[in-house]
């Protein structure tokens, strides 16, 4: 079952089923849904896994979460794995250091590692959606990939319609053509002049808003949610922690039980939120580390035990999937670790004073599982431009995560770094990064003049993005994204 991380308001059930926290994600008080326990991974379980699939795997753990769907359902599910580029090993797990092992998890159809969770995610949440026949509403606010990868898995689906919020401006041409380019009729993509965290506010509001779900059910229409708010997203992001472990040992890189340490970008959060879920199921990770760029809020808030947005203002940098001041996924770290009250007392916190202090012995407990560093963009370069000549070719949110194995990893022990990213996505980046110019590239030059200098293949979904027809042109200010949905759902019923 699934209890709420502020607390319950006594309007909504004190404990729901996972169908009903992913069909209505929005807790009380604004807060998130978590599980009420999590299950045991024991060595056994890993032992038995090693001679298993991907999906297999997949399948297994989330039998252990004793969830509300039916195996059958389950079981289509993670055969959605099947559509990566290898079907029997969908995450590729590539050494580049003695010590430093990649988990490419951007083998999926959008090239990043929404597909992991989204895929799956998307299926089930459309076969709840066509079940009931009700009609759902889904939200999406992206930083860049989420974007993409929840309008691949919803295109065409049932009794679903999905909005997409984008920041004009802050993704990469390839992610905004991913998105503008779609011509499902059941899906509609809106950019917003701001950032990220305006269309993730943005979101959250609507979801929280008893004036927008009232004017929805006029329409019969529900909502929902395909960000990581949503812990149907989450589930599946534990997933290939796990299969990480499973991977060394099938490498022969780690003893049974040996642990290890993993290494993630900062971003939303639920990458690394997957990890301390894995963790603490019984995986057994030496430590998080988490890797930020100069919108290092994530390592500050890691390394003081202060979250403090005032005087800041978020920067673009070469990484903007990690161009986040407020991480949504942090609250259930915090409520798994301190309780409701507690989390409800430091979130609320967070919204009138724009910042909430964890006491010594808080900060302690959230270390114990964490440490966090963050670099700038040259730094990042350097690494991609060092690794693309060692024949290794990594994304500019890969390249942060080498400041936390070059300064976190106090002992020696394998490291398993998640990329979220396919280089394609943010070419422009990585060729100035390897020709050490600052020439500005469009995309599909960019793509062009890597894949030839390094003989890389581009996948075919990439370079079709440039001969397709932008349809969604849509860019609105932020007080009118809620007109702009319904004009969308108005056409619609036309």
């Amino acid at each position: 079952m699934f209890i709420e991380t502020r607390g319950n308001d006594g309007k909504k059930p004190q404990k729901v089923p996972f169908s009903f926290a992913i069909l209505n994600p929005s807790a009380s008080f604004g807060g998130l849904y978590a599980p009420e326990e999590l299950p045991k991974i024991d060595t056994a379980f890993l032992q038995n896994a090693v001679q298993k699939s991907y999906k297999e795997i997949a399948y297994d753990l989330l039998k252990l979460f004793n969830i509300d769907i039916e195996d059958a359902v389950l079981q289509h599910a993670v055969a959605l794995y099947d559509r990566f580029d290898d079907a029997n090993d969908p995450t590729p797990l590539v050494q580049i250091e003695d010590d430093l092992f990649v988990n490419e998890l951007f083998h999926g159809p959008t090239r990043a590692f929404k597909d992991m969770a989204l895929q799956p995610f998307g299926y089930i949440l459309s076969h709840l959606a066509h079940k009931e026949q009700q009609e759902y509403l889904i939200l999406a606010a992206t930083s860049g990939d989420t974007g993409p990868a929840t309008l691949d898995t919803f295109a065409n689906k049932p009794n679903i319609r999905v909005v997409c919020l984008y920041p004009d401006g802050g993704t990469s041409d390839v992610q905004r053509l991913q998105m503008t380019t779609q011509d499902s009729k059941n899906l509609k993509i809106i950019g917003v002049h701001g950032n990220f965290d305006d269309t993730q506010h943005a979101l959250k509001t609507l979801l929280a808003s008893p004036h927008f779900k009232e004017a929805l059910a006029q329409k019969q229409i529900k909502l929902s949610a395909a960000n990581s708010v949503n812990f149907g997203r989450i589930i599946f992001q534990i997933i290939y922690h796990v299969y990480s472990y499973i991977a060394l040992l099938k490498q022969r890189k780690i003893a049974l039980g040996e642990p290890f340490y993993t290494i993630i970008p900062s971003g939303n959060f639920g990458n690394a939120l997957g990890a301390y879920y894995a963790k603490k199921m019984g995986l057994p990770i030496e430590k998080i580390l988490v890797a930020s760029n100069i919108n290092n809020i994530l390592t500050d808030f890691i390394t003081t035990g202060i979250y403090d947005l005032r005087g800041r203002t978020l920067l673009k940098t070469n990484s903007p999937a990690m161009d986040i001041l407020i991480s949504s996924n942090v609250e259930r770290v915090l409520f798994d670790k301190f309780g409701s009250k507690r989390t409800k007392e430091l979130m609320e916190s967070l919204q009138t004073d724009k910042m909430y202090r964890l006491t010594p012995d808080e900060l302690l407990a959230l270390q114990n599982d964490f440490e966090a560093i963050y670099c700038d963009d040259d730094f990042g370069k350097e690494q991609i431009r060092h690794y693309a000549h060692k024949g290794y070719i990594m994304d500019p949110h890969t390249a942060t995560c080498l400041k936390a194995y070059w300064h976190l990893k106090h002992k020696k022990l394998p490291c398993v770094l998640c990329a979220t990213a396919e280089w394609s996505k943010f070419a422009p980046t990585m060729f100035n990064a390897i020709k050490k110019d600052t020439i500005v590239y469009s995309d599909q030059e960019a793509i062009e003049g890597i894949s030839k200098a390094l003989n890389i293949h581009v996948h075919k979904s990439i370079e079709a993005l440039f001969h397709k027809p932008v349809i969604h042109t849509s860019i609105v200010e932020k007080d009118a994204i809620e007109a702009e949905i319904f004009a969308f759902l108005n056409k619609d019923e036309r």
